[in-house]
């Protein structure tokens, strides 16, 4: 069983538009109709939920690191993506043999498309 991270926004559209954008899939949202409060979103064995409105959170949404995420392909998801989001890194290979494209959410929140150069 995987683990699921549950993440605070501003603007639930903008959040669901982008994550769809990216190759995740809208696995449910409350309420289904109107302005969401809650919604999931899975792609590559990775789950984030997300919280508008009322949370337990007071403070903006922050996260001081990055989600990794493991396609089949890096380059891939490049070419599936340069023509309409912002890629903040990559893709490129770093020193620990990783190929690495990185994203940020309207959230703030870092995304990072990872695979081995070694496979």
């Amino acid at each position: 069983m995987g683990a699921t991270a549950i993440l605070k926004t501003l603007d639930m559209g903008a959040t669901i538009d982008f994550y769809t954008r990216i190759g995740f899939e809208l696995h449910g949202q409350f309420p289904e109709t109107g302005d969401a409060t809650w919604c999931e979103l899975a792609r590559d064995g990775v789950t984030l939920q997300f919280l508008a409105g009322d949370t337990p959170w007071p403070e903006a949404p922050c996260f001081t690191g990055t989600f990794y995420i493991y396609p089949r392909s890096v380059t891939e998801v490049h070419q599936s993506i340069r023509h309409h989001t912002p890629i903040e890194w990559g893709p490129e290979v770093r020193e620990w043999g990783m190929r690495e494209l990185g994203l940020r959410d309207p959230n703030g929140y870092f995304i990072t498309f990872a695979e081995s150069v070694n496979r």
